[in-house]
């Protein structure tokens, strides 16, 4: 079986931006407000792998993003390999990676439930 089937992601929270003077190589959680930014970034952080296997997950993701020219980074992100793109390629990030059979966890809100 693909191992990319196994795979959960989830979107993480906040927006995040390239720290200044560096070139994909660190980033850094910006401020929640209602403006966005062409250069805003979201991240992805694998739910289903972790330790070298997430690791080797994130490159082929990665991997599967830079076929149909999509730009991403695969950075370290308190502790975690995290995947981050630019936030207008969000909806063909995660199609794609829906088509390589990779699941995308979301967050639901409970209201009562009685």
């Amino acid at each position: 079986m693909n191992t990319l089937q196994l795979s959960v992601v989830h979107r993480l929270p906040q927006s995040y931006r390239w720290s200044a003077g560096l070139t994909g190589s660190t980033v850094e959680p910006l401020e929640i407000s209602g403006l966005t930014n062409d250069n805003d970034l979201i991240g992805l952080k694998l739910l289903s792998h972790d330790g070298e296997s997430a690791w080797d997950i994130m490159q082929v993701l990665k991997s599967a993003l830079n076929d149909i020219q999509v730009e991403c980074a695969v950075v370290e992100w308190q502790g975690e390999p995290c995947l981050f793109v630019h936030r207008n390629d969000e909806s063909a990030t995660n199609c794609r990676l829906k088509n390589q059979g990779v699941a995308i966890a979301e967050t639901f809100s409970a209201s009562n439930p009685f």
